[in-house]
């Protein structure tokens, strides 16, 4: 089993809503960027949420329409040993410091968990105190196949009300 590691937060002083996932998958890891995988959700689901153009746009220009919008993206896991992508075989999870991150980030209002397992995690990190919402979303995956895509974009518009308008 290879080691894995996360990608760097994307936040800045406007972060209202702070995206977790649990560990990048193989495409995202090979060209080092969110959510890369051709049939993960996450791009149009956020375009929905947020109401600004990320489907087809360069990866740069979403990452920056998502801060604009008040969205930071994470993953709860720093590193851990998984063969393939499927959160299913993550073995030795060390995660990353997410009390003390949340702790720096003056406007976050709340935190969506994409997925089951990023919710697990980052809940157990955060604890019942955790000074903002915590929301677990359905998974953007496309191994998350028995959910349909507009359930899932109805359960993810229920993270517009933290952000700023478009």
């Amino acid at each position: 089993m290879t080691l894995k590691s996360s990608f760097p937060p994307v936040v800045d002083a406007r972060t209202r809503l702070l995206v977790l996932g649990s560990l990048p998958g193989e495409v995202s890891l090979a060209r080092a960027q969110y959510y890369a995988h051709p049939r993960n959700h996450f791009w149009s689901l956020m375009e929905a949420v947020t109401g600004r153009a990320l489907v087809g746009a360069p990866y740069e220009e979403r990452l920056a329409r998502l801060l604009a919008a008040g969205v930071g993206l994470w993953d709860v896991i720093g590193q851990a040993r998984r063969t393939g992508s499927l959160d299913a075989r993550i073995r030795d999870p060390s995660a990353n410091a997410l009390r003390e991150f949340v702790e720096t980030l003056p406007s976050l209002r709340a935190i969506g968990f994409n997925g089951q397992k990023s919710s697990d995690i980052g809940r157990r990190q955060l604890g019942a105190a955790a000074a903002v919402e915590l929301i677990t979303l359905p998974s953007s995956s496309p191994a998350n196949a028995a959910v349909p895509l507009a359930r899932k974009q109805q359960a993810w518009m229920t993270l517009r009300r933290f952000l700023d308008p478009a």
